[in-house]
């Protein structure tokens, strides 16, 4: 059964997130040989519509409005309703960010459709779009279908792999204006506390530091074996709580939950609690001065050792690796 499935591409300063990439890829396979149509809002973002179709998109429409430059849930709430109305979709994929997580729910709303949320994987089997999703902290696994009514999801950032990139790649991008009014909030200022580099939630690498770091200078090491592999810093709570660094970092329950390719656990104990946030990397590495550590039950690698000395020895490896390759 083909379908018509809008995707909303979310942009960070003007440029596509990842993830929209990755939801283009996921509504293909809902679509079914069905038309994939992108969505972006903001301010000037006619060329971010042009690289969703470079990545699979069949058609974009592109809402440009000063009211949508930065993100508020009455705007982005008008904005896709109106290109819901027009299109009247059979399915709606949006990452699951901060933003996703705040727009399908209202949406769904407004649309009296089920969601399914923070989807790993999709997949047609036995008729149905099969969308598997982590429960109970990342240790169990669920499978759901939706029986009726739109398939509207939100899929995990890097977890869906995105189709090739093909510049070549052709297809209309039409503007539409919509009215966006009775704004119960209006953004004035963004102060962001984030650190600069690579987005933590899509980072391939991270490098995570505990209380094990000691303070905010002994992340020091940690940013600097990042930058050498391409990467994010991270951190538990009890090193935010400890004043090590920003909350913007934290991974967890109660923080992000990431899922990188790579996850190298530096003084990090293993609470119930940051497992919960990155359980599903696919590759952990736990540097730990503790052998009983429960970071190194999930751990694929180990390492006992004092991180102060073990992560400069790292950093210099991997230099040394770039470096022949």
């Amino acid at each position: 059964m083909s379908r018509k499935v809008i995707v909303l591409g979310e942009t960070r300063d003007s440029s596509l997130r990842n993830v929209s990439f990755e939801a283009v890829a996921a509504a293909k396979t809902v679509a079914e040989g069905g038309e994939v149509i992108g969505v972006v809002f903001g301010e000037t973002v006619t060329e971010g519509g042009k690289e969703l179709i470079h990545y699979g998109a069949d058609r974009v429409i592109v809402v440009e409005n000063e009211q949508l430059k930065q993100y508020s849930s009455d705007g982005y709430t008008q904005a896709l309703m109106a290109i819901i109305d027009q299109e009247a979709p059979e399915g709606i994929i949006l990452g699951h960010t901060s933003l996703g997580k705040d727009l399908a729910p209202r949406v769904a709303g407004k649309l009296g459709s089920g969601l399914i949320s923070d989807a790993i994987a999709v997949e047609e089997a036995g008729g149905n779009i099969v969308f598997t999703r982590p429960i109970y902290s990342g240790k169990a696994f669920e499978k759901r279908v939706v029986t009726d009514g739109i398939i509207f999801a939100t899929i995990r950032p890097n977890n869906i792999d995105p189709l090739e990139h093909d510049p070549s790649r052709s297809g209309d991008v039409q503007s539409l204006s919509v009215d966006i009014k009775d704004l119960r909030t209006v953004i004035k200022e963004v102060l962001r506390k984030a650190t600069e580099g690579v987005d933590l939630s899509e980072a391939k690498v991270i490098v995570a530091g505990g209380r094990g770091v000691k303070s905010a200078e002994g992340f020091e090491p940690l940013k600097e074996l990042a930058d050498v592999l391409g990467g994010a810093v991270g951190a538990s709570r009890g090193a935010c709580d400890a004043d090590y660094c920003d909350y913007a970092l934290q991974i967890g329950q109660t923080g992000k939950v990431v899922t990188p390719d790579l996850y190298i656990a530096c003084g990090i104990s293993g609470a119930i609690q940051h497992l919960a946030g990155m359980s599903n990397s696919k590759v952990i590495v736990a540097i730990n001065k503790d052998p009983e550590a429960n970071i190194f039950k999930v751990a694929d690698y180990g390492i006992v050792g004092d991180l102060f000395e073990v992560v400069p020895l790292l950093t210099e490896e991997m230099k040394a690796l770039l470096v022949k390759s």
